[in-house]
């Protein structure tokens, strides 16, 4: 398995368990207040664009040749960062 094979199924991996983190999110806040919905969607639809983003930047990383990988690799890395963030203010604010 080549590095950048590696480095994908990582971030594969990470990006499986924040989907669940999402979904959790989304189960969550369909269940809770009208109030608290109305508070919180903005940022659930942050979180969503940042999924997007960074499954569409992982896709991207997936299919570069050997020798390209490496220039697509700090744009998914910053995507990923986002996409974590976006993740931990929606939590904090579901809590």
């Amino acid at each position: 398995m080549s590095a950048r094979d590696a480095y994908v199924e990582k971030l594969k991996a990470q990006f499986d368990q924040w989907n669940d983190q999402i979904d959790d999110l989304e189960t969550r806040l369909r269940k809770a207040s009208t109030e608290a919905r109305s508070q919180i969607e903005s940022q659930m639809a942050i979180l969503r664009a940042r999924r997007d983003e960074t499954r569409a930047r992982l896709e991207e990383l997936r299919r570069a040749s050997e020798d390209a990988w490496g220039d697509l690799r700090a744009g998914l890395e910053k995507a990923r960062d986002d996409l974590a963030e976006a993740l931990r203010t929606a939590a904090s604010r579901l809590r």
